[in-house]
């Protein structure tokens, strides 16, 4: 799968997941940061998060806009040293609660700013990459790797965080708890816990900044890798560079077929954005954080996931080995990273205490695990003339999006409503049902986004890449923003009613997508 891939693919992959490292592991905590700083409910806390993501994936509409006329590469670096400077702000603490607002809203927009230079540009760098004809055939597997890279970095992100904000906490004389349990367990001291809580979750931040300076120092030095993919239309007339001409009717039907695709995906994106919101109170109010016993502890060392996903690779390749020698190096290597993720797994305590952030790491372990099984099925199906197209793998992906939300109502479906419940939790259920749910959003999300931006670089008229690729963000950003309103409705409906709008949009989404298969289809054949 890695074979004959451009290694401008790797160097840019590796930029992004720096890059994403640094998001995830300031999201992982940022409305529980929200929480306990300011004292908001999840009510505005979502509301914050939603605004924040829209702008996250709003503004590469802009940042294509731009680099469609002054360049990709440019856009990419001035980015980079833009979200460099809003995770500083964000980090720095102010004089007081209300400087610390203030400087809070200015770094969120620095953020969104630079990730809509950076984000959308980056990815048009890796579609360009397989414009040359001899690499065409390997644009869908080469955005899989890349979108499998970049969520090597939101991996770790949970586990980052948690490592930098709990020995703060204890250092400081406390014990970590729930922010909701704070008042039960503290009393008089609660106020001290949640500012000590505060400044624990804000090194994080700092994390972020210093994963995002990496991030650009790898884009500097590996340029070289890719510098002939960083050319606009302007740019190659003044490099007298051949490029594809299309006429206006190509134009129009590219553009079209790509904004009925943004027009859809927006509830696919409404959905899967609860990760961060609705299903993080979840985990929070009804998920079993303490206590975890037998295999399910495995879940929650990261160490022993990372050798699994990677063993993911290693078995592939005993299959696919040109030779004896290759086959055995693969066969050792499978058991050693098994015996590793064994070894991990037998140092923890019988007994595992997990925090809510936790449950953000499985959406990007199933990520970095199920790629090499999309690319070997797909491959097939590709060898074999069935392989579906991409909008028929977004359509399913859609309705699977709509399966993962089932598996949450069936877990909800003797529980207390989060109206009914008030500041209480109710940490009775299984891991596992929240850990399904993630197994079946990232398959929904392995269907749908990778194919995706692989669709739009390969669709998109040339003049128009950056802008393009801007609107499948921008489709994001609205998703994301939308993913407030079960937020927004969280005291004041039943669970079952929440996770019941969430199934309904995937499911109308995936039925659209599929009556427009044929439109879209023929677009591509331009």
């Amino acid at each position: 799968m890695f074979k004959g891939q451009p290694k401008g693919l790797f160097a840019l992959a590796l930029a992004n997941a720096g890059e994403r490292f640094g998001y995830y592991t300031m999201l992982a905590i940022f409305t529980l940061y929200l929480k306990a700083k300011f004292g908001w409910d999840e009510n505005i806390s979502g509301q914050v998060y939603a605004i924040f993501l829209a702008g996250v994936y709003f503004m590469p509409l802009l940042g294509g806009v731009i680099a469609d006329k002054i360049g990709y590469g440019k856009c990419v670096s001035i980015g980079s040293i833009v979200m460099i400077l809003g995770y500083l702000v964000l980090a720095i603490p102010m004089i007081n609660l209300q400087a610390d607002k203030w400087a809070m809203y200015v770094s969120l927009a620095l953020i969104a700013i630079g990730t809509g230079l950076f984000k959308g540009n980056l990815q048009v760098l890796v579609g360009n990459l397989y414009d040359d004809p001899k690499l065409s055939g390997k644009r869908d597997d080469g955005f899989y790797l890349f979108y499998m890279a970049i969520n090597i970095g939101a991996f770790f992100a949970p586990a980052m965080a948690k490592a930098l904000y709990i020995p703060f906490i204890e250092n400081a004389g406390f014990h970590f708890v729930p922010l909701d349990n704070a008042v039960a367990v503290f009393g008089a001291q609660s106020d001290a816990y949640l500012q000590t809580m505060s400044d624990g979750y804000r090194l994080c931040f700092y994390a972020a900044c210093a994963a995002h300076l990496l991030s650009y120092v790898i884009y500097l030095v590996c340029r070289p890798w890719f510098k002939h993919a960083d050319v606009n239309v302007k740019q190659a007339v003044e490099q007298d560079v051949e490029i594809k001409e299309l006429t206006p009717k190509q134009t129009r039907e590219r553009i079209m077929a790509l904004l009925l695709v943004f027009a859809v995906v927006i509830f696919f994106w409404m959905a899967f954005d609860q990760n961060g919101a609705a299903l993080t109170f979840f985990a929070d109010k009804y998920t079993q954080l303490d206590g975890i016993t037998g295999i399910n502890r495995i879940w929650f060392n990261v160490w022993s996931l990372s050798f699994i996903a990677v063993s993911v690779f290693t078995l592939f390749a005993i299959f696919q080995s040109d030779n004896r020698k290759s086959r055995v190096i693969a066969i050792a290597a499978t058991l050693a990273l098994w015996a590793g993720a064994l070894a991990f797994y037998l140092r923890m305590p019988a007994s595992y205490n997990s925090v809510t952030s936790d449950y953000q790491q499985f959406n990007p372990f199933f990520v970095v695990a199920l790629t090499p099984v999309s690319i070997a099925v797909f491959g097939a199906l590709g060898k074999k003339g069935k392989e579906p197209s991409a909008p028929v793998k977004i359509g399913l992906g859609m309705l699977l999006g709509g399966v993962g939300f089932a598996v949450i109502t069936v877990a909800s479906t003797n529980l207390i409503s989060p109206m009914d419940l008030g500041n209480r939790t109710q940490n009775i259920l299984d891991p596992n049902w929240l850990i399904g749910t993630y197994f079946t959003l990232t398959v929904a999300e392995l269907l749908l986004s990778p194919m995706g931006i692989s669709f739009v670089s390969k669709v998109a008229p040339p003049k128009y890449k950056g802008l393009m690729m801007g609107g499948w963000f921008a489709s994001t950003a609205i998703g994301s923003y939308l993913c407030r309103i079960p937020s927004a409705l969280w005291n004041k409906i039943p669970l079952m009613a929440n996770w019941a709008i969430l199934i309904t949009l995937c499911v109308i989404a995936g039925l659209i997508m599929f009556i427009l298969r044929k439109k879209l289809e023929a677009a591509t054949q331009d």
